[in-house]
């Protein structure tokens, strides 16, 4: 892009819209870097710098901001406590690297190889099993104090269910305003965080330690993501007119979102991914200009500097996270239900029953498998079994038609 052209778009209009996508999904972008116990200035910092990263491989042709993404939350958790921090963040880069192993593969196989490899019955459940597996997590911090958390998960169902327009878009944001608004009358928020924060300030960045324990770990987790952004590409391009599967190319897509990944795992980052929240924004304000997204993510970059914009976060009460997450988690477990009612998965067939019933068992129950220095648990070890399940079961007639 010339400079002249760069002069033309930055305008004041451009600015404010810029500012606004990032309101839509800054909610959801604190909060996952919240929930597993980072800075959330760093996601910011690194969603800002994925989304440019994303744009220039994707020719800056694709209106998406690319944010924290809920999928890994479960497992970032986990592999924390056994790994630890550093430990979790080379597991992180991994992911980035499977994402750009499989841009490779929709390359040079096209994208039926991908959905054949990760059909809707293995992406289905594991996704369930994201939402699912933290539950109890959210459970016990929201009961820290029930009464913010109930009236922060009200809030958010009245927006989700009651809200217009853009209102509908931000029930996370909103859920958490309310609920914190509520516990500054109740005298249950402590400020010391913001009084100590510097007005500028760098994120807590962390630098990752090779862990190939961690990596082994987080690597299987990369399916679920994958799937859904192809559906995300599908998405917005539906709303621009346009196929972003076939121009720029599916590919550099995955490329681009890998590659943000990567990077913010080098940063200390949580993984990044397209925001469904942005493609409502986009479908509403009928803005699709990609531009525009480049200016909310130079925004985010901007407010990652802030020192007192971490301070403020760090003050929001447990319950009210929790409260929220007691919908948030939910909802990711119905998007998986909603993925196999989507793809028309004949549940009726027992080959189906087997892989969704034995990837959720494993997946929920905790199974571990362990072997000298290897061990694959969890998300992981569920997203697996699936995958070897779909692949060695015989498919009926029906299925083959």
């Amino acid at each position: 892009m010339s400079q002249k052209t760069f002069r033309e778009q930055l305008t004041p209009k451009n600015t404010i819209l810029g500012v606004q996508f990032l309101f839509v999904a800054f909610g959801a972008t604190v909060l996952v870097p919240l929930l597993v116990g980072i800075d959330p200035a760093v996601a910011l910092f690194t969603a800002g710098i994925g989304t440019m990263i994303f744009h220039f491989i994707t020719k800056g042709q694709v209106p998406v901001f690319l944010g924290s993404s809920f999928a890994f939350i479960a497992p970032i958790i986990e592999a924390t406590k056994l790994y630890g921090w550093p430990g979790t963040l080379s597991g992180i880069i991994a992911v980035g690297i499977v994402y750009a192993i499989v841009s490779s593969l929709v390359k040079l196989r096209g994208l039926q190889f991908v959905e054949r490899l990760f059909p809707a019955v293995v992406v289905g459940p594991v996704i369930m099993i994201i939402g699912l597996s933290l539950a109890s997590a959210a459970v016990d911090m929201a009961k820290t104090d029930w009464a913010l958390a109930i009236i922060s998960l009200a809030t958010a169902i009245t927006v989700v269910i009651f809200g217009k327009k853009m209102i509908k878009l931000i029930p996370i944001f909103i859920g958490i305003t309310v609920g914190y608004i509520v516990a500054m009358i109740w005298g249950k928020v402590d400020y010391s965080a913001i009084a100590e924060a510097a007005w500028f300030s760098l994120p807590e960045f962390t630098a990752p330690k090779l862990s190939w324990h961690a990596i082994l770990y987080m690597i299987p987790v990369a399916i679920a993501p994958i799937i859904e952004h192809v559906g995300d590409m599908y998405a917005i391009g539906g709303v621009c007119d346009k196929n972003f599967i076939e121009k720029p190319g599916l590919h550099r897509t995955l490329l681009g979102d890998g590659i943000a990944t990567g990077i913010a795992g080098c940063f200390g980052g949580v993984p990044n991914t397209t925001y469904s929240e942005v493609t409502g924004a986009i479908t509403l304000t009928k803005v699709t200009n990609p531009f525009i997204l480049r200016i909310a993510a130079i925004t985010a970059i901007v407010f990652s500097l802030v020192g007192k914009v971490s301070g403020f976060l760090e003050t929001i009460p447990q319950a009210i996270l929790g409260g929220i997450m007691l919908l948030l988690f939910g909802m990711i477990a119905s998007i998986g239900i909603k993925t196999l009612v989507d793809s028309k998965t004949n549940m009726g067939e027992t080959r189906n029953q087997v892989i969704v019933s034995v990837v959720l068992t494993v997946g929920i129950g905790g199974a571990i498998i362990s072997y000298g220095h290897f061990s694959l648990a969890g998300i992981g070890l569920a997203a697996t079994v699936g995958i070897i399940l779909n692949l060695l079961l015989p498919k009926t007639q029906t299925e083959d038609k």
